[in-house]
């Protein structure tokens, strides 16, 4: 469940190819500000305005006022930006995605039909298709430390070599309000993690997060 193909849906993203030639979707996360730049020279004048120099967002986007937009970025089709969000830099956002107030986006793939609607912290991560962040919930991409992130599941660890990970989250995960996903997270396909959790390590795919020490398996994977 640690493989990029295994957690992700790669039709769902404009970064499909580029995250295709990873075993590991963290090993991603050091070339997006590339990636973007080179998608963004490709994208269709007719489709996309280069609102400011290196920023390419779709003609159906929604942009509030009073939200930041960093460079470079890329927005797609039917996304909406509300309140104060700020978009650091290097942020693939996909097609109806909701980056909502006060949601902050530095070093990011986001792919479509993504919520992060209130509150979020988002950085150095890749979110799923239809994944959802509760209010509050924020991906936590520096250990306390500093050391370099490890990526644990049980007895066997991943060495990352990244001092900035914050997590990768599966296609269709839900993560309950004020969470926080420590640095090196990864959650599987079509898990809930429940409110005001702290998780680190793993949480399998088709499963409930309640808390470190009782993760179960959902029936029938329907909850």
């Amino acid at each position: 469940m640690y493989k990029t193909k295994e957690l992700y849906d790669l039709t769902k993203t404009a970064a499909g190819d580029y995250l295709a030639q990873f075993e590991y979707p963290w090993e991603a996360l050091g070339g997006i500000k590339e990636l973007i730049l080179a998608i963004g020279e490709k994208l269709p004048e007719d489709e996309y305005n280069e609102i400011s120099e290196k920023v390419w967002v779709h003609k159906s986007v929604k942009i509030f006022p009073t939200a930041y937009i960093g460079a470079p970025c890329i927005i797609g089709r039917n996304t909406e930006v509300r309140q104060c969000a700020f978009i650091r830099s290097s942020a693939l956002i996909g097609e109806n995605c909701v980056i909502g107030n006060s949601t902050e986006v530095k070093n990011a793939i986001i792919f479509d039909n993504v919520q992060v609607p209130h509150f979020n912290y988002v950085g150095d991560s890749i979110l799923g298709y239809k994944s959802h962040l509760g209010a509050g919930a924020v991906t936590s991409n520096v250990k306390s430390d500093r050391s370099l992130v490890k990526v644990k599941k049980g007895e066997e660890v991943l060495e990352t070599g990244l001092k900035k990970f914050g997590a990768m989250v599966g296609d269709n995960v839900e993560v309950g309000c004020n969470s926080v996903l420590n640095p090196g997270t990864v959650i599987g396909r079509n898990s809930n993690v429940y409110p005001l959790s702290s998780v680190r390590g793993t949480v399998p795919e088709n499963s409930i997060f309640k808390n470190q020490s009782n993760i179960v398996i959902k029936e029938n994977n329907n909850g």
